[in-house]
């Protein structure tokens, strides 16, 4: 399944290839700078940004996904970034020029995120129309929008097939038993105003088939009725399993040995929107995260970019890596920081040499790879 997601485009090939992206990257020549130590996105691409609400149903665009996050350098989260806006423009039969220029729109918007206030939640960015869309979209929903989408059904049941798979007793029984762990209870009780006394019961529970860096990995969906009589509410849990990042950190950070807490850690800095709904919990002796699913979870997908979408979407996205980096720094970091994004341009780039050359280099390896994978797919499936 992972193979056959990954040999749909380019661009999927790139979004689920975080492995081979830092191995690609160690391997490079391009002399990087060294960000300050901050927690990283580690796989930093269009498909992980989107909207996101709180515990109290406020919604901002921030990064989703942080299941290989590490307190690591910030560089690596905006050449993962600008290899995906690389791709998708190829995707979009745009001219070479215009990825660097989306390059260069890149460092400007993450130096202008750098150089803002990170004292409010609200972001007062100009949004391109394209995630202005999204998140007028991701506002409006309610719990019949998000039970319909991933449950193709507004009851509380999940539909076996494809997408969803049948659990076996002792999986089963594991669930029963998360949800009735303190962790479990707390983090549910947290959310739409519910009462810390309100009674939780598991209704229906399967095996969940992701994305590409989920597949081989222990994810359950949980649909759970919290409180009782007509007061009572349905919810819809990700139960899914952290293992080891691929991201490199800093060789002298301190990190969370159990990478349950390891991601919820770097989501609080990176993303509190999603942190803050998030538990550690250990199911069948492994580590997973517990996070509701709330209507307003969105991500943006881009299939066709038009030439002016391309650079408000490229700048736009850099911003809020810019502000989820910018965060964990303090007043000097950031200066220090926004003075080596504007080092090593050329004449001809206004954007770092370290980030273009590394885009470019990325993208040919990531061609070649994509091209010998569906290559070997199609020679299996035969």
């Amino acid at each position: 399944m992972r193979n056959l997601k990954m040999a749909r485009s380019a661009h999927a090939y790139v979004r689920g290839n975080s492995i081979r992206f830092y191995e690609w990257l160690d391997a490079s020549d391009a002399k990087l700078p060294h960000g300050p130590p901050v927690w990283i996105c580690g796989d930093c691409h269009i498909g992980n940004l989107g909207p996101l609400a709180d515990a109290k149903g406020h919604v901002a665009v921030q990064i989703r996904d942080l299941d290989q996050t590490v307190i690591g350098n910030p560089a690596h989260d905006l050449i993962r970034l600008g290899l995906s806006l690389a791709s998708a423009a190829r995707g979009s039969d745009l001219p070479g020029v215009i990825t660097a220029r989306m390059l260069e729109q890149v460092v400007t918007g993450y130096r202008a995120a750098l150089a803002g206030h990170f004292e409010g939640k609200n972001d007062r960015t100009q949004r391109p129309e394209l995630v202005q869309r999204v998140l007028k979209q991701a506002v409006r929903r309610r719990w019949r929008h998000l039970a319909e989408e991933r449950l193709d059904d507004v009851k509380p049941t999940i539909p076996l097939g494809k997408r969803f798979w049948p659990l076996n007793a002792k999986e089963r029984l594991a669930l029963r038993r998360l949800f009735q762990d303190d962790a479990a209870k707390a983090l549910i009780s947290s959310l739409q105003r519910r009462a810390d006394e309100d009674q939780m019961e598991l209704v229906d529970a399967a095996y969940w088939v992701k994305g590409c860096s989920s597949l081989g990995r222990l994810r359950y969906a949980a649909v759970l009725r919290v409180g009782k009589g007509r007061h009572a509410t349905i919810c819809l849990v990700d139960v899914k399993e952290c293992t080891r990042p691929a991201a490199p950190r800093f060789n002298q950070s301190k990190m969370p040995r159990d990478n349950a807490i390891r991601v919820i850690t770097g989501a609080k800095a990176l993303s509190p929107n999603i942190g803050d709904r998030m538990a550690a919990a250990r199911l069948l002796d492994r580590s997973v995260v517990l996070r509701e699913l709330m209507p307003q979870d969105l991500k943006i997908e881009i299939d066709r970019l038009t030439q002016d979408e391309a650079m408000h979407v490229a700048r736009y996205l850099a911003g809020v890596v810019g502000r989820a980096h910018g965060r964990q720094m303090d007043l000097a970091s950031r200066a220090q920081w926004r003075r080596e994004m504007r080092g090593n341009h050329t004449k001809s780039l206004d954007a770092p040499s370290w980030l273009w050359s590394s885009v470019v280099e990325l993208t040919a390896l990531h061609e070649v790879a994509y091209l010998e994978h569906c290559r070997q797919h199609a020679s299996s499936a035969a």
